[in-house]
């Protein structure tokens, strides 16, 4: 079963799909009959993604080079979807930054992070949601979450921070979504486990992209809002207590990040939810 907005005669928009999951998501919606806008910065990976999925897709592929942190660049990407594709079905914000630092590691680092992985999901709402809402048809937007946005791993504070705010717009725009009457388009958050992306070396463990996007579309067509996925170490029941013993940071007052604090590793191993 596939949601009907995952349909030949609709579009889908991805961004971040000139690799990974992306890239993934745009081959598997191709196979679909569905037409494509990839949407990415890196400029020769965006043409080889373009040109190995047109290859022997059924719908017609653009792509449209874009720094999805320009509202400008997304507006004008959207116009040009409405031009050349089949009516929307689905939007995915799925670009990034990553940066490796601390809390006060240098401005520039936090600035480019949150622009591309918060607004750039905000501009991509903006941009395509109107589009997508006039069609009157079932429609999705996926936005690309991360478990580092829920349990708040330390190490990528700046990547942490920047999921976090897309878990919660993501769960305002749903709200927002199903308030609106006559609405037919709900949102979703994708939260990827350990997955092999951007040319990264395969560890133990990991999902592989194809991977995740069987596990989302399986999800979509359930209506899951939250689709947080496995992997080969993470079972679900190991996320539910890293989630639950997280929140209970705060119902029990405990130090903040106490999973990682050392009076507290033996009350998290054995910690049952």
């Amino acid at each position: 079963m596939i949601h009907p907005a995952l349909q030949p005669g609709r579009t889908a928009v991805i961004t971040g799909a000139a690799s990974g999951i992306g890239l993934a998501t745009a081959q598997r919606l191709a196979e679909a009959g569905m037409d494509l806008c990839l949407i990415d910065s890196d400029d020769a990976a965006l043409t080889s993604a373009r040109d190995g999925i047109a290859e022997g897709a059924r719908g017609h592929v653009i792509a449209i080079s874009a720094d999805v942190a320009n509202p400008d660049a997304m507006a004008s990407a959207a116009n040009a979807v409405a031009e050349r594709l089949k009516p929307l079905g689905m939007v995915m914000n799925n670009a990034i930054e990553r940066h490796t630092g601390t809390c006060l590691d240098e401005p520039e680092n936090w600035r480019r992070t949150i622009d591309v992985g918060l607004f750039g999901v905000v501009h991509g709402c903006q941009a395509f949601a109107p589009a997508l809402a006039a069609t009157g048809q079932p429609g999705l937007i996926v936005n690309v979450g991360s478990k580092q946005g829920i349990t708040n791993p330390p190490g990528r504070p700046h990547y942490n921070v920047a999921k976090a705010a897309v878990k919660a717009y993501t769960e305002l725009l749903e709200h927002d979504l199903r308030n609106r009457a006559g609405s037919r388009v709900t949102a979703h958050l994708l939260v990827p486990g350990m997955t092999t992306t951007a040319g990264r070396e395969h560890k133990p463990g990991a999902w592989w992209p194809d991977q995740v996007v069987d596990f989302m579309l399986d999800a979509l067509a359930r209506g899951d809002f939250y689709i947080i996925c496995p992997d080969g170490e993470v079972t679900p029941e190991m996320d539910r207590k890293r989630v639950l013993w997280a929140a209970g940071d705060l119902t029990e007052n405990r130090p903040a990040l106490s999973r990682w604090h050392p009076e507290f590793k033996a009350a998290f191993e054995a910690f049952e939810p």
